[in-house]
């Protein structure tokens, strides 16, 4: 058993020295860069969730992020809500369905999960003093908050590497062509990820320090996304992402959660 529990850690680790690939990487092996990423960071996610939560929350994880994340984007190409007008180009990210590139609806569990157990463990200690019900009321929308300010980090590098365009008009996004509703849309999807998620794992008691040890893997791999990330915007992406490089997504979300719960 205790060589099973280390399978997320290696699948987390070759996904961050794959990640590392991206930048020295063009054309199309960029592009297989772009999904192998994704693929082993849902490959840890499902795993690590099926070992430390049990198959009724990996089906929970499956079904509310890749599920009704998939779903969303169907919607979203054919109709433009909830994120607005926008599509992907299908010749470079892998199979697709309904003109939506398989491997999307893998980007929505392998970056809502990790996000999930950082929310987790910075909740704990709320938790221990007021019970599961405030627990609840906070993590949530934490969770989802956290999860649109991934996407303010995201959508700026994916749209600039031309793996989708926007169409949409009205209120943009500082230095780019992203509509603002995309974040409303991410919101909604994010509350409806968090509040699956909550109810799959309401009764989890685990203490803070076996916690951080269990959800290593994911841990690692929330930092790592958010200290690339802010890289990529520093550096690559700069001087279009001076209002993103200031540490907000997703830092500032748990900075705010971790203020709430120790002070």
């Amino acid at each position: 058993m205790a060589r099973i529990r280390q399978i997320p850690l290696v699948l987390a680790a070759v996904a961050v020295l794959t990640q590392i690939a991206y930048p020295i990487t063009s054309g199309s092996v960029n592009d297989a860069v772009t999904v192998a990423v994704v693929t082993l960071l849902a490959a840890t996610a499902f795993v690590h969730a099926w070992i430390t939560r049990g198959p009724r929350f990996l089906v929970t994880l499956v079904v509310a992020a890749t599920g009704v994340g998939f779903a969303a984007e169907v919607v979203g190409v054919a109709t433009g809500f909830p994120f607005g007008c926008y599509e992907y180009a299908l010749d470079r990210l892998g199979p697709n369905l309904a003109d939506v590139p398989l491997v999307v609806p893998l980007a929505w569990a392998g970056g809502s999960y990790p996000i999930w157990c950082a929310v987790s463990a910075a909740t704990a200690a709320f938790a221990r003093r007021s019970g599961h019900t405030r627990r609840a009321a906070i993590r949530i929308p934490v969770v989802a908050a956290t999860i649109v300010g991934w996407d303010l980090y995201l959508d700026p590098q994916m749209v600039t590497a031309g793996y989708w365009t926007w169409c949409s008009e009205g209120p943009l996004l500082p230095g780019f062509d992203i509509p603002l509703t995309n974040y409303l849309g991410w919101a909604l999807v994010g509350v409806i990820v968090a509040t699956a998620l909550e109810i799959a794992e309401s009764s989890d008691t685990v203490p803070d320090g076996v916690r951080l040890r269990r959800d290593a893997a994911p841990l690692i791999l929330f930092f790592w996304t958010w200290l690339g990330s802010f890289v990529a915007h520093a550096v690559f992406l700069a001087p279009r992402s001076k209002t993103l490089t200031c540490g907000f997504p997703p830092y500032m979300a748990l900075s705010a959660c971790r203020r709430l719960v120790f002070h």
